[in-house]
């Protein structure tokens, strides 16, 4: 493999959502250099790369930020960091003006309103959303973009980042990146369980299945603590195309009903949670097969809903186009999907402190992959970004100002010759280098990836045991995944994509190994179908706390930490002390 060898100020993991706007925040408040480095192309990657029809985190007339503070608490049943939510919460509505004036569409009533979908939700046309925030990030002078790159490890020095390392996908080269700050933002982890649909049709899901918790597995093996993989994310959507159903229940108003016609949502509670729950309990119990109730509703509406799928899932305009019955006629089916690890929202992810450091110094986290602040969404992804931005330069500033000097972008980025490599990335290259080189292996990442899929949903609570596991069941889980792991150094690839899927392998069992021992350490159940934990089938107020973890010598290792509330937000840095287990 040929060397790259870049030095730059800021380097930023995955150009998504959060990782566009923390570019374009640094690029308009500072002349420091930022890398972006994304393994497909900002102009359409991370979760906002379809577009969205909504902004569903919002502060709407006649609410405050608490409130919203509030409302995700609840729907976490206790479990998140009040003080996240806040920061995040008070820059919702700051990061959709900015939004607008970049060019979102932003739809408004006839007094010049912004048009609401409920109580924290706005409506827009956010097809082009992410080729907006794309061009905003990359037209900063400062910011240099290198997409189809694949970052595999951060590189440290006692405690602290400097850097990372990665490999084209597209052609033969390998990456060394010196870094004064890192901002991981490389999203949640999908694809750990097996999926609602098989075999060709495996990656029509939820969240994209080129989100591998790459950034969760590079912090875990280089030490971070991680916070609350335990809650895990279910979504209810549309059965078969998987396309969201709060289009349809907010859009509409429908309810939640059964087989029998009867209204069950009301029964089991109306958290996210448990909206997932009720379907799969009124389906075991034979009521089955749950719909959205949407026989009735009329045709301007149903004309709104195939607009609305269109901007975002178009496969469920599809098939009602398909199929000669639009939701006016039948009631749309519904379904949980396999389980999924995503800080957006539920509380999985880093374990930072306000400015979104992590607990290795100079590396921040945002979005998804940052934990304690559920129910972000594309909003609070932005407000995220732009926090860990600003305190990354307050972090730099406090530093040395020996920065890169200014100039056009291919002036933006000191580059230098294998000559100059670090101990780390010679291992790395060499690691990169022995699976191109390597003979024909028996079995092949995909392969490797569906016996993973499969254990996890029958021993770690997937689809096919109604997200239900025990002690028992999840310790042949971790059996299993620590079996699959030394098989991945075995594997051969032929060009560098076959390499980014042994890499992205990789990400997804040692993100199961850490979701297995969180599982495992609460015990009890606190997100109905979440996690149904059979030996602890019910809540306990004991279990009002944090289960966090950390990696020491290849093993995961259990930290308990105490809430953090509005009463007791004086131990809100990611450095506080913690039981050990």
């Amino acid at each position: 493999m040929r060397t790259e060898r870049i030095r730059t100020d800021v380097l930023i993991i995955g150009g998504g959502t959060a990782g566009c706007f923390a570019a374009y925040v640094i690029g308009k408040k500072s002349g420091r250099k930022v890398l972006i480095a994304e393994k497909a192309n900002i102009k359409r990657s991370g979760c906002l790369a379809a577009g969205v029809n909504a902004l569903n985190a919002y502060i709407t007339e006649g609410r405050v930020p608490q409130d919203y503070v509030d409302y995700a608490k609840k729907d976490a049943h206790g479990i998140v960091r009040e003080d996240l939510l806040l920061t995040m919460s008070e820059r919702l509505n700051h990061v959709t003006k900015v939004m607008e004036d970049l060019g979102l569409v932003i739809l408004k009533d006839e007094n010049g309103k912004y048009v609401a979908r409920g109580n924290r939700n706005i409506k827009i046309n956010g097809e082009n959303m992410k080729p907006i925030l794309a061009k905003a990030a990359d037209e900063q002078e400062n910011v240099t973009v290198l997409n189809h790159v694949n970052i595999t490890d951060y590189k440290t020095e006692n405690k602290k980042v400097t850097g990372a390392v990665g490999f084209s996908v597209n052609e033969d080269i390998f990456y060394d990146i010196d870094a004064k700050a890192v901002l991981c933002a490389t999203g949640g982890a999908a694809g750990l369980y097996r999926p609602n649909n098989p075999g060709f049709s495996r990656h029509k899901m939820w969240y994209p299945p080129f989100n591998t918790g790459a950034g969760y597995a590079m912090g875990l093996l280089s030490g971070a603590e991680m916070t609350t993989f335990e809650m895990r994310f279910i979504a209810l959507r549309c059965k078969d195309t998987i396309a969201p159903t709060g289009t349809i229940a907010q859009g509409v108003g429908a309810r939640q009903v059964n087989a029998h016609g009867d209204i069950y949502e009301t029964k089991y509670g109306l958290t996210t949670s448990q909206r997932v729950y009720g379907t799969v309990m009124e389906n075991r119990e034979g009521n089955g097969p749950c719909y959205l109730r949407t026989e009735g509703i009329s045709k301007e509406q149903e004309q709104d809903l195939y607009k609305a799928y269109l901007n975002m899932a178009p496969s469920q305009t599809l098939k009602w186009m398909e199929a000669g019955k639009g939701p006016s006629e039948e009631n749309v089916e519904i379904e949980g999907t396999e389980p999924y690890i995503v800080g957006g929202h539920t509380a999985s992810g880093y374990w930072v402190d306000n400015n979104r450091a992590t607990t290795i110094e100079g590396l921040y986290a945002a979005g998804d992959v940052a934990g304690g602040c559920p129910q972000k969404y594309v909003t609070g992804a932005l407000a995220e970004g732009e926090i860990a931005a600003e305190a990354i330069l307050e972090y730099l500033n406090g530093k040395d100002d020996d920065r890169i000097a200014a100039g056009n972008k291919e002036e933006a980025l000191e580059r230098g010759g294998e000559q100059e490599l670090s101990q780390i990335a010679i291992a790395k290259k060499a690691e990169y280098e022995s699976h191109l080189n390597a003979s024909r292996s028996l079995m092949n990442a995909e392969q490797l990836e569906e016996a993973m899929q499969k254990i996890m949903d029958q021993y770690a609570g997937g689809i096919g045991t109604d997200y239900r596991y025990s002690g028992m069941s999840l310790a042949k889980a971790d059996e299993k995944i620590a079996a699959l792991l030394p098989v991945v150094d075995t594997l051969a690839a032929t060009d560098t994509y076959e390499l980014m899927q042994i890499y992205e392998l990789r990400e997804r069992l040692i993100v199961c190994q850490a979701v297995i021992a969180h599982l495992a350490a609460r015990k009890e159940t606190r997100w109905h179908s979440f996690g149904e934990n059979t030996d602890y089938p019910q809540q306990s107020e004991e279990w009002m706390k944090y289960v966090n973890s950390r990696m020491e010598n290849g093993e995961i290792k259990i930290l308990y930490r105490d809430l953090i509330t509005k009463e007791n937000t004086g131990l809100n840095t990611a450095e506080r002390g913690a039981g050990e287990r």
